[in-house]
């Protein structure tokens, strides 16, 4: 094989609510943490040991947006990107890294059923609609759906 490959596929749940940061009147960025969890047996002790991993995931523009949202903390997600590692110096000069996920694709593991902050009678699903026939300049600019 002579490419590369940098792919990531993160399954994970919410450990923030998704922070929305605009550029300008069209670019925006969202970000939020998301832990991943391995569990084993201690074969010396007999215990059970998790170990949770955290993950710092940016999504960018309308997939910003939709991720703010319909998702909330707490929430299991399906998170598929590449590993994005920046470099800055701190206000001492000190040179600082940080190890993001650029996310490219996503799908919603929790249904708003499954949400424990939500009250039953106000929980709305998002509707999914058939593609339309019409040309892309008659479809509705402001269509509410998750994808």
């Amino acid at each position: 094989m002579s490419g590369t490959l940098n792919k990531v596929m993160l399954i994970g749940h919410l450990g923030d609510e998704v922070k929305l940061h605009y550029f300008d009147d069209r670019n925006c960025i969202g970000r939020f943490p998301l832990a991943t969890n391995e569990s084993y047996t201690n074969k010396q002790t007999n215990e059970r040991v998790t170990n949770t991993e955290w993950h710092n995931v940016v999504v960018r523009n309308k997939a910003a947006e939709i991720c703010a949202k319909y998702l909330s903390k707490g929430d299991r997600v399906y998170i598929e990107g590449r590993i994005k590692t920046r470099k800055w110096q701190d206000d001492k000069g000190n040179d600082r890294f940080s190890t993001e996920i650029h996310c490219t694709d996503f799908t919603f593991l929790t249904t708003k059923g499954e949400t424990g902050n939500v009250e039953p009678s106000t929980q709305q699903q998002p509707q999914i609609q058939k593609p339309q026939t019409e040309s892309p300049s008659e479809v509705a600019e402001d269509d509410d759906l998750p994808f």
